[in-house]
């Protein structure tokens, strides 16, 4: 198969490209090295499969260059993990947001139509779920209040997925992951951000009391959904939760941040942020029955694997 791989240099998306070339896939990556985190962690990432893929140096709001891209590759299918993420972040810029994550989504589909590709996998978020109170959080749930622009902009896409299907006959599965962590991780995500800072003696920031929950997802899980989708032949507009439908509190985060370092952290507790969500909890019913997915890395073990690596990187 060959595929198109958006956000290539990314976290998950490095990945993926690895894990498909492993594979026998021909990979080609779009990525445009912004500067949300330092664009030489990216360019790091990409360093071990550039000679094996192409990759662009190019943003997905110019529409005129995603379609030359995907006119020249002949591609199979285009795994989307393109996106300005974030949260709070989006709160601050949300038209960038919308830019990106909206209007580059529809540049991609419609390059996808126009050049005749067949398969378009959507990287979608949990913070789709908004605050609903319906635990764990199903695919069939009704969706009728996001509270942040990246969680708009998140299910705006999975809409436009939907219209291409439905108008153009693309088949397009849309995946929600949960709170994705593991090596190469975005350095301002918790995980992260908490094992450097307690690494380097500095406090954490605590937004809230530590009870908020998430559904912690390693890394090598979420390419396993994504890997599955390739293949899927179900309706052709899906919908999928990627999660480990299992909690952990922010409190007991940090405790096995600090056990895994053998350091205690310094706290800084702060208000609750606006935008953020008390709890995310996947119910992976469906991936399991349709897409075969089998996540197998528990928070418990996720979290020391986190850490050996990062240790190693400071060396």
């Amino acid at each position: 198969m060959k595929i198109l791989v958006t956000g290539g240099a990314g976290f998950i998306g490095s990945h993926f490209a690895e894990c498909s070339l492993g594979a026998g896939h021909s990979v080609e990556v779009v990525d445009d090295f912004n500067d949300f985190y330092d664009p030489a962690i990216k360019r790091a990432n990409v360093a071990g499969f550039a000679k094996d893929a192409p990759v662009y140096e190019t943003d997905i709001r110019d529409g005129d260059a995603v379609r030359r891209i995907v006119e020249g590759g002949k591609f199979d299918c285009i795994v989307h993990l393109a996106a300005r993420a974030g949260v709070r972040p989006s709160i601050r810029d949300p038209k960038l947001y919308l830019d990106t994550n909206i209007t580059g989504t529809f540049h991609l589909l419609e390059a996808a139509r126009q050049c005749g590709v067949p398969r378009f996998i959507n990287a979608s978020s949990s913070s789709v779920y908004g605050i609903l109170k319906t635990l764990p959080f199903r695919e069939d749930l009704a969706l009728t209040q996001t509270i942040s622009p990246y969680a708009a902009t998140k299910l705006a896409a999975e809409q436009l997925c939907s219209n291409y299907s439905h108008l153009h006959g693309i088949r397009t599965v849309s995946l929600r992951f949960f709170t994705v962590y593991g090596p190469r991780q975005r350095p301002d995500l918790a995980i992260h951000s908490f094992t450097r800072a307690i690494f380097e003696g500095r406090p954490i920031a605590q937004f809230g009391d530590g009870s908020t929950r998430r559904d912690y997802t390693y890394v090598d899980d979420i390419l396993g959904g994504i890997t599955a989708s390739l293949g899927y032949e179900g309706p052709l507009c899906d919908v999928f939760n990627l999660g480990e439908n299992q909690t952990t509190t922010l409190s007991d985060l940090i405790a096995m941040i600090e056990k895994a370092l053998g350091k205690n952290a310094e706290i800084e507790r702060k208000p609750e942020q606006p935008g953020d969500v008390p709890v995310t909890f996947a119910d992976i019913t469906k991936a399991r029955a349709l897409l075969g997915y089998d996540p197998r890395t528990k928070i418990t073990e996720g979290i020391p694997k986190f850490v050996e690596w990062f240790l190693r990187t400071q060396r």
